[in-house]
């Protein structure tokens, strides 16, 4: 199970921050993010929050918990005029395991006959 730290440190570099510039835009000194990189120190509840925010992730995945890092307003997005991407999943896993491998075999058939919509030749041309 990876560490808080180990976390931070990959999602600081995915933003291609330095540690300087993630302490300035979190107005943090750059002792407090190398000590949390480095496990010398965990961040507090209130700063744990303020990374999530601004790495768009939910506190668990940056505590190791899940590794689900889709940002949390996107559980509250419609993806169906009755269904938010939270209820669609409260639904399902409301099922019996058999009815919910039903389900997930009939999503993947209507993904694999749906007709493409843009065909594209070997250079990524448009063939329409």
């Amino acid at each position: 199970m990876r560490n808080v730290g180990q976390i931070l440190s990959q999602l600081r570099k995915e933003r291609e921050l330095g540690q300087k510039e993630l302490a300035a835009l979190l107005n943090m000194s750059i002792g407090t993010i190398s000590n949390y990189e480095n496990n010398v120190h965990a961040p507090d509840l209130a700063t744990l929050c303020k990374l999530a925010d601004f790495f768009h992730v939910t506190t668990d995945y940056l505590l190791g918990r899940t590794d689900y890092r889709c940002p949390p307003e996107q559980l509250n997005r419609y993806i169906t005029s009755d269904y938010t991407i939270h209820g669609l999943t409260t639904t399902l896993l409301s099922l019996d395991m058999k009815s919910r491998d039903s389900v997930i075999n009939y999503v993947n058939y209507l993904k694999d006959t749906q007709p493409n919509l843009r065909k594209e030749d070997s250079e990524g041309r448009s063939l329409h």
